[in-house]
């Protein structure tokens, strides 16, 4: 039995492995500051789905002449799912990020939006130039903060993981646009892969993945943090992206698995 044409257009898999890494940042970082009201967490990871559920329908909703022929296979392009659905199922999402991120307050609402809002600029062009990165960097970077304004921890709380996440959101979004190589190049895309060439940018992603995962590790046993359930899942990351060599789809996922596990790794070295 097929996947769902709405699950599908809201690309179920970064959206699983960016629930699932907001859901364990924000159950860590709750525990280890005390323990916060069982409501803010769940309304935090709520919002993270809300946004993107948003996102990927947009994406689709933006891309629909290219997967025509690139992407036959999604929904639109298949005719499963006309672009007025797409669109409403955008808004359903952006309304839940916004119903749920209200009651965390202005500092969690504002930071949520501004990570939708880049995320949007991406799809609506951005991701067709040599600024691609541009939104990957903010929407991700801004993640920390605004789960931490979520839960009601200090935004300082995750301050260090910032300079972290910014090669490592390069890095995923190399990983993301090689899959789309050829129909990126075949309609003109001068996104940053474009420019940079598929063998460099594969290196670059896979450089830069690796080196944030050794980076982190190094830091946190320099800081004595090191705890065996951190050095399991630093390791996991670590497989996960070096396996990508084997090709763009094995980065791809690569990416996602390291995404998840450096994140609960980090959260539980930096108690």
């Amino acid at each position: 039995m097929g996947v769902p044409a709405a699950l599908r257009l809201i690309h179920p898999a970064p959206t699983l492995a960016v629930v699932s890494l907001a859901a364990a940042l924000a159950l860590i970082i709750s525990a280890q500051a005390g323990g916060s009201p069982a409501w803010r967490p769940a309304l935090t990871v709520l919002a993270v789905l809300g946004s993107q559920v948003a996102t990927g329908a947009t994406n689709d909703w933006a891309d629909h002449r290219r997967d025509r022929t690139a992407r036959p296979e999604k929904p639109i392009a298949a005719g499963e799912i006309d672009r007025s659905q797409a669109l409403a199922i955008a808004a359903g999402g952006a309304i839940v990020q916004v119903a749920a991120s209200v009651p965390l307050g202005l500092l969690a609402t504002l930071l949520g939006l501004a990570a939708l809002a880049s995320a949007a600029a991406y799809n609506l062009g951005l991701s067709r130039t040599p600024f691609s990165a541009v939104p990957y960097l903010v929407s991700f970077g801004l993640l920390p903060a605004w789960i931490a304004a979520g839960v009601g921890v200090p935004i300082g709380r995750v301050g260090a993981a910032i300079p972290l996440v910014a090669p490592f959101a390069v890095a995923a979004h190399l990983a993301n646009t090689l899959r789309d190589w050829k129909a990126d190049a075949a309609e003109g895309s001068r996104s940053l892969a474009q420019v940079l060439g598929r063998d460099r940018a594969r290196l670059a992603a896979l450089g830069l993945g690796i080196g944030v995962g050794l980076v982190a590790g190094a830091l946190a046993i320099a800081s004595g943090r090191l705890a065996p359930a951190s050095a399991l899942l630093g390791a996991i990351g670590l497989m996960a992206l070096a396996q990508g060599w084997r090709g763009d789809d094995a980065l791809w996922r690569g990416v996602l698995v390291a995404a998840v596990s450096w994140t609960t790794a980090w959260a539980l070295a930096s108690g």
